[in-house]
């Protein structure tokens, strides 16, 4: 889930390796028929394995309510066969994971049936990014995971870790640097505007955005691999042929834990930190269902548990969870994040797209 096509399928294989059994954990006390279920869409491949196999089934034990996974494509594929099954009144699911722009997307045409926060435990306990709201503030969705893209270095070309994104645009890093090859899942232009324009508000003119372009235009020399592949950049960063760039915090810490001289740095303007949302489509006639599965998917005790065995991020404040110092670095930062202004992404995509492959990536 990652970006705004979410994770892939191979940074999936790494994550939900790790992930192994859930304990009984609080729920509400609720009536356990057992005719209750409730279809939910996650991304598909090794992702949806490590949820059937260790999360779902505890959540059935817990409340009597069965899972039917549904395996849902990347990109903004699902938000089209959600919207298009509403119109006929049919829910191929009726929660699904969802990316910040196609949460946005879709509360355009009202596709998300509005949650009840009084019927999420730990609803005042979510940071304030991963409450997805209407313009009228009804709540659209409530964020699943996160995870963040960092700096990273291989520590045998760089001994000394940098402090700064601004170590991108340094001379002395010239045709040094692997970073995505999309200005929809790099984000690049909030990195930009975080380093050298005062913050991301900088983009909310076209003028400022062109200010953006301009700046992040002095990185190309720099830049080796505009990668779409990660697999790519991930074995060029490990051998040191591409030896800094921008790459996911987890694989990062996975790789340096398997012994490669590769390290993952949240620079002082913070990483960028991306998500995923629980949606509710409004087709589906299980909203008391739907409730009790994000309530549960947003108690401390699971939110630690994915961080510690999927290697995805908290999306509650930290003093509601159990995680060791070591575990929560190891997932996050206490350094205030980048976070991506999706909502260009869905009021100007065609002309960001424009100016990145006219003046970046072209």
């Amino acid at each position: 889930m990652k970006g705004i096509h979410k994770m892939d399928i191979s940074r999936r294989k790494i994550l939900a390796a790790g992930l192994t059994g859930v304990g009984m954990l609080a729920v509400p006390s609720i009536l356990c028929a057992q005719d209750r279920s409730l279809k939910v869409g996650v991304y598909g491949g090794y992702f949806k394995d490590s949820f059937d196999e260790n999360i779902f089934p505890e959540f059935t034990k817990a409340t009597g309510i069965a899972i039917e996974s549904v395996a849902e494509p990347t990109g903004e594929a699902w938000l089209v066969q959600l919207e298009q099954a509403a119109r006929a009144g049919q829910a191929p699911a009726d929660v699904s994971m969802m990316s910040q722009v196609a949460t946005l997307k879709g509360q355009e045409t009202e596709l998300w049936t509005p949650l009840d926060p009084a019927k999420i435990g730990h609803y005042d306990d979510l940071l304030p990014q991963f409450i997805s709201k209407y313009p009228d503030s009804r709540v659209a969705g409530i964020g699943a995971v996160a995870w963040y893209i960092t700096l990273v270095t291989n520590t045998d070309t760089y001994p000394e870790p940098p402090d700064s994104w601004a170590a991108l645009w340094d001379p002395e890093n010239r045709d040094r640097l692997g970073l995505l090859a999309l200005v929809s899942n790099s984000f690049l232009l909030e990195v930009t505007a975080k380093t050298f324009m005062g913050g991301t508000d900088a983009l909310d003119t076209e003028e400022g955005q062109l200010a953006a372009f301009e700046k992040l235009a002095e990185v190309k020399p720099n830049v080796r691999l505009w990668y779409r592949d990660e697999a790519q950049f991930e074995q060029a960063l490990k051998s040191g042929e591409i030896p800094m760039g921008q790459y996911y915090h987890d694989v990062t810490g996975l790789a340096a834990a398997d012994g490669f001289p590769v390290r993952s740095t949240f620079p002082k303007e913070g990483g960028i930190q991306d998500s995923g949302n629980w949606v509710l489509t409004r087709a589906s006639d299980k909203t008391e269902e739907a409730h009790v599965f994000i309530d549960y998917m947003s108690q401390p005790e699971i939110q630690s548990l994915m961080s510690r065995k999927v290697g995805t991020a908290p999306t509650l404040r930290r003093d509601t969870l159990d995680l060791t110092d070591e575990e929560f670095s190891a997932v996050s930062s206490e350094i205030e994040p980048i976070i991506p202004r999706y909502d260009l992404y869905t009021t100007k995509s065609d002309w960001l797209n424009q100016k990145w492959t006219e003046m970046i990536a072209g």
